[in-house]
């Protein structure tokens, strides 16, 4: 028997605060006009000082709870993908079981950086095959805000705070998404194009100044070539191997990292921008929460219909990068 991985209630929520480019440009040397011509971003979130990743993940996880008229006390699993955790440890999936009284649920986090909902999709398979009667409560939640140098205006102007959530199952029903493939893969070798620090690599006594170190760093020019060749071959990887052609895709959902790759690899695909669903100017780069956050817009603006196949794909630091076959 082939199971199947069904995918229910995707919610997502983003901090009230707006961070626009003219409030970049306060505080390091950027405009408007030099943001959007590199990137197409015009706003990001940003978490409030009193709030961290897992208020993030509460918020959407109770929404989609509530959509998918679940208790928590249903789930088996807590599964959380993320980069930028609370703490190193516990985990955000704890926290987040806990705040939820889910009760003794598997709760782990993990990190694929920007891939992590792929990545996710994948490990939701892998736990219901083995228990189909699984309830995983999946969540991308990230405070990227908090690991960004604002005086690196490369790096400081591209990303922003998100979460979202949703439910895996193995039994389908109205208004879910069958995951129908999914492929991921990495890159160690090419581990130092995108770091985010403050992990114990960064060697701090009490009382040391914060460095650089400690913060986001990229080398974009290479980051872009490994992104752009990676995401189009695993998605031609993933139509090929289910007999499927572009023109088989309702729309095509790439991670919103930024408009000069999103543009690139549809492009490549030979896709037309009509079929390519875009919010990176409205948050920019959320990283794991970037995929699932254009989904559940992609659903509201009715640009996803009954019966429609979906692509993503994404890459991160890692590398990793990944493609997922949806059918809604």
């Amino acid at each position: 028997m082939t199971l199947t991985c069904h995918l229910h209630a995707l919610c997502a929520h983003v901090p009230e605060r707006v961070v626009t480019n003219d409030d970049l440009a306060a505080l390091v040397d950027t405009n408007d006009q030099w943001i959007v011509e590199r990137t197409g971003i015009r706003r990001r979130r940003q978490l409030a000082e009193t709030e961290n990743a897992s208020d993030l993940a509460l918020a959407a996880a109770r929404r989609t709870l509530a959509e998918a008229a679940l208790a928590p006390r249903e789930l088996t699993h807590v599964l959380a993908a993320t980069c930028t955790p609370d703490y190193i440890s516990p985990s955000i999936a704890c926290i987040l079981a806990g705040a939820l009284d889910a009760g003794p649920v598997m709760a782990l986090d993990f990190s694929a950086a920007c891939t992590g909902f792929i990545y996710g999709l994948s490990l939701g398979r892998a736990f219901l095959a083995q228990a189909p009667e699984s309830r995983i409560l999946f969540v991308c939640a990230e405070a990227l805000t908090r690991r960004l140098n604002w005086r690196d205006r490369s790096t400081c102007v591209l990303f922003g705070d998100a979460a979202t959530a949703c439910v895996l199952d193995s039994k389908g029903g109205e208004g879910s998404a069958t995951v129908e493939d999914v492929l991921c893969q990495s890159d160690g070798v090419q581990r130092d194009l995108i770091v985010v620090g403050g992990g114990t690599a960064c060697r701090y006594a009490v009382g040391d100044p914060v460095d650089e170190q400690f913060f986001i760093s990229m080398r974009g020019r290479d980051t872009y070539k490994h992104a752009v060749r990676q995401m189009v071959q695993v998605c031609e990887t993933v139509l090929s191997r289910n007999g499927l052609a572009m023109e088989d895709i309702a729309l095509f959902v790439p991670h919103q990292a930024n408009m000069r790759i999103i543009e690139a690899v549809g492009s490549r695909l030979g896709i037309d921008g009509e079929r390519v669903f875009v919010n990176v100017a409205e948050y920019g780069n959320t990283s794991s929460a970037s995929i699932p956050l254009a989904l559940a817009e992609a659903r509201a603006a009715g640009r996803i219909r009954p019966g429609d196949r979906v692509l993503v794909t994404a890459f991160g630091a890692g590398l990793t990068w990944g493609a997922a076959l949806l059918r809604f």
